[in-house]
């Protein structure tokens, strides 16, 4: 009988994984799967939000590129008392910054270009400007359209399926 019970301590058992740990490390791989899936969806959507103000950016800077040169009003106009285009003007006779007063680029079927082309593979975004006649003492104030002022803010709002993406302001003088 002794050499029976020595037999059962100097046996060895081989030990494995049980069921428990098994399913512990099945849950932690599937949280981990988890994470990184809901990680991966954030950063796709920053991607893209990151993209579209690019975009606009881009549009609001071919605005500017557009009316850089431009004068603010008509050459030659002595008493500058309106906005926006005179009779008959189009996008294509716009002469001056004054006459893109109240321009939107979606009844041209998307935003244009420094160029003055219709950019339809961005159709999606549209521009919007305004131009406001400034206080020449205080540039934070309007004037209204009939005032004599030789400032004027221009802003370009883009927009992209009617949600604004980007806005900016610089201020002209007239010269």
């Amino acid at each position: 009988m002794k050499n029976q019970k020595s037999k059962i301590k100097n046996h060895t058992f081989v030990r494995g994984f049980t069921l428990i740990e098994v399913l512990i490390a099945t849950a932690f791989v599937g949280l981990s799967i988890a994470a990184l899936v809901a990680a991966n969806g954030s950063f796709s959507m920053a991607n893209a939000t990151g993209a579209d103000l690019s975009t606009a950016e881009f549009l609001v800077e071919q605005i500017r590129e557009l009316t850089a040169l431009l004068p603010l009003v008509e050459p030659g106009l002595t008493t500058w008392t309106s906005l926006g285009p005179g009779p008959g003007e189009t996008l294509a006779t716009y002469d001056d910054v004054d006459d893109f007063d109240g321009f939107d680029s979606a009844s041209r079927g998307g935003p244009i270009s420094a160029q003055r082309t219709t950019l339809t593979q961005l159709k999606a975004f549209r521009q919007r400007v305004t131009v406001q006649k400034l206080n020449p003492t205080n540039f934070n104030q309007v004037w209204s359209d009939s005032s004599a002022s030789n400032f004027a803010r221009v802003t370009v709002t883009v927009l992209e399926n009617g949600r604004q993406i980007s806005t900016a302001s610089w201020i002209r003088a007239r010269y």
